[in-house]
């Protein structure tokens, strides 16, 4: 019976993986961008920054553990504002990925623009 629960929590977990990547593909497809990049390690993360319009050395900053975890919530931020979101979706975002990202991807969001005007923390 063991078993049995391991393979439900395996494909459940596979399950998630193509919900994500599939999520992440639409987004990237609806910002403008190569949906395949969504699959692309680091790659992946410099498209992300390209959508939201930061710069492209924030990926060093993923890099430093603490600073990672704040970079990566203004750029969910960023993310959510770029489709027209407000902060109660990028705190959903942080804390229920497997639930905003595909409803962002596959809902009616539309992409706006690159929304970095308001946010002047590490800019430049």
């Amino acid at each position: 019976m063991e078993s049995l629960a391991q393979i439900i929590g395996i494909l459940l977990y596979l399950g998630i993986i193509v919900l994500m990547i599939a999520s992440l593909w639409t987004i990237y497809s609806k910002a403008g961008k190569p949906g395949w990049a969504a699959i692309i390690p680091i790659y992946n993360i410099v498209v992300l920054l390209e959508i939201v319009g930061r710069p492209i050395w924030w990926i060093i900053l993923m890099l430093i553990p603490i600073v990672n975890i704040i970079v990566s919530i203004i750029v969910y931020n960023d993310l959510s504002k770029a489709f027209g979101k407000d902060v109660g979706y990028t705190i959903g975002i942080i804390f229920l990925p497997f639930i905003f990202l595909p409803m962002l991807a596959f809902g009616d969001a539309k992409y706006k623009n690159a929304v970095t005007e308001d946010s002047d923390l590490l800019d430049q």
